[in-house]
């Protein structure tokens, strides 16, 4: 029970922290978004209309920073995030759905493929160490050092304007309408393929390494060779005590990587134009939408906290050492 309620007050001390830094933030940046808006839309605002948005954002001279403040926080309880800057004023929580399932459908398969294929090929290299199968080490270690971005371009340049297997951009084909068909699923498919192939060989070297070192370290503790010693099959041991114990620091930082999953990967989504949040961010960001900003800003904030809170969980399951600590 003290465990559970540590955990909850630390979780809500760290999104108060979260949210209140995603208010104060974007508003310590040089220029405001009224400033840029007007100059995308030089002319075609009269100066009625300025103030009006002014008073709309609460940005207006009269509205100090602190009442700001206590209105993002009632807006944020009645579920409100604003409307968008750069997006013709659309509500900026219409703006993230539009973008968070592509990011999460390519993003979020991508790293759990990476994830349990790394994590499974490092146990199965830490536990033959010494063998033929540490070759993957050092191709690990290549693939670990490659950026996103010059993995995305070699994929583009050789299976898609060499060899024309997939497109090179977009999350489907020009012209054609979203809808829940087998050609158009067909489409995201195809046009997924690159990003998230990209996505899984550059993080599949971490999770490798990570695993295979911690294996070989697991594999000198006392209750592997007791295990060993009782006659106990190789592959009970390897996965009920080895790679058991092996995976928990694996766990967190997976954890980190399903909550930066709805952040998405910028540079992926750059180099493949593709219609993600990390992009959205981006355009956020050059446009000083702070209402764009805070709703990612925040999306982005309360994944990772629940993330970790599975993480915590999936500890307690696994090592119940780390309950009898905080108990």
């Amino acid at each position: 029970m003290r465990f559970f309620l540590r955990r909850t007050a630390f979780y809500l001390f760290t999104a108060w922290a979260a949210i209140t830094i995603n208010f104060f933030l974007p508003r310590m940046m040089k220029g405001d978004p009224i400033s840029a808006y007007l100059a995308k839309n030089q002319g075609k605002i009269s100066p009625d209309a300025i103030e009006s948005l002014k008073t709309l954002f609460g940005l207006d001279d009269g509205r100090s920073l602190l009442e700001q403040y206590i209105d993002y926080w009632r807006l944020l309880f009645s579920g409100d995030l604003g409307r968008s800057f750069s997006k013709g004023l659309a509500p900026v929580t219409d703006v993230i759905s539009s973008a968070l399932p592509w990011t999460i459908g390519l993003v979020g398969i991508a790293t759990v493929l990476s994830f349990f294929i790394g994590t499974s090929v490092g146990a199965w290299v830490g536990w033959r160490r010494g063998s033929r199968a540490d070759f993957v080490v050092p191709v690990a270690t290549f693939f670990s050092t490659v950026p996103y971005f010059w993995m995305g371009l070699i994929a583009i340049a050789f299976f898609s304007t060499t060899l024309g297997w997939f497109p090179a951009s977009h999350a489907y084909d020009k012209g054609s309408t979203p809808a829940f068909s087998w050609d158009f699923i067909g489409q995201v498919i195809q046009h997924g393929t690159l990003p998230a192939l990209t996505i899984v060989i550059t993080s599949l070297g971490g999770w490798i390494l990570g695993m295979r070192n911690m294996m070989v370290t697991v594999m000198d503790e006392d209750y592997v060779t007791v295990a060993q010693a009782k006659g106990l099959t190789q592959r009970r041991v390897l996965m009920n005590y080895a790679a058991r114990n092996a995976i928990l620091p694996q766990l967190s930082s997976f954890a980190l990587s399903l909550g930066f999953i709805v952040g998405g990967t910028l540079v992926m989504e750059l180099v493949f134009s593709y219609p993600g949040v990390g992009k959205l961010l981006l355009d956020a960001t050059n446009a000083k939408d702070y209402p764009l900003m805070q709703g990612l800003f925040l999306i982005i904030t309360l994944t990772i906290l629940v993330a970790n809170i599975l993480a915590d969980i999936a500890y307690a399951i696994l090592d119940p050492r780390t309950r009898q600590t905080e108990a």
